[in-house]
């Protein structure tokens, strides 16, 4: 009895489920002209804007670069020279004024100076003309002043 009732039970089931295995042509396609639209809609909006990405990329670097720098000041008393450079983030520096008790490891996470987001090296000088010390990256072009993609990043102007 307990098999026919099992039997009874799949049989009836199979036939409810039968006829809805999948998706229709017209549900797919549906899915599809929906998906197209949103891709459209977003897409330009992402794509348009890797240049304000980049120049945000080199605000956030240059604000960890002052950091590294003030660890550094810490340590050391004062910041490393234009001469030592932001080298003296990663090696202890073997011109100047030698740091009294750099870090072992440096002070940079990664081990090494980063690069501005187009491949140049940032613009390091200390003293500074407006503060204890400048960061400046080039910006696109890799040459002082510039508007849009060419504006330079400067770390007395980052809020």
């Amino acid at each position: 009895m307990r098999n026919a009732q099992k039997t009874f039970f799949l049989h009836r089931f199979f036939q409810r489920h039968a006829g809805s295995a999948g998706f229709t042509l017209i549900e797919l396609m549906v899915v599809i002209v929906i998906l197209g639209i949103l891709a459209g809609l977003i897409l330009p909006r992402i794509m348009g804007r890797p240049e304000e990405a980049k120049q945000l990329k080199a605000k956030i670097q240059i604000q960890s670069l002052e950091t590294a720098l003030h660890l550094y000041k810490l340590d050391n008393g004062a910041y490393p020279t234009t001469e030592q450079g932001l080298v003296a983030l990663v090696e202890p520096p073997q011109v100047g004024p030698l740091p009294k008790k750099w870090r072992p490891g440096g002070y940079l996470e990664k081990g090494k100076v980063p690069k501005d987001p187009w491949g140049n090296d940032f613009i390091y000088l200390s003293p500074g003309v407006h503060g204890d010390y400048d960061i400046i990256s080039y910006g696109a072009d890799g040459v002082p002043e510039g508007e849009g993609k060419d504006q330079d990043i400067a770390s007395w102007e980052i809020e």
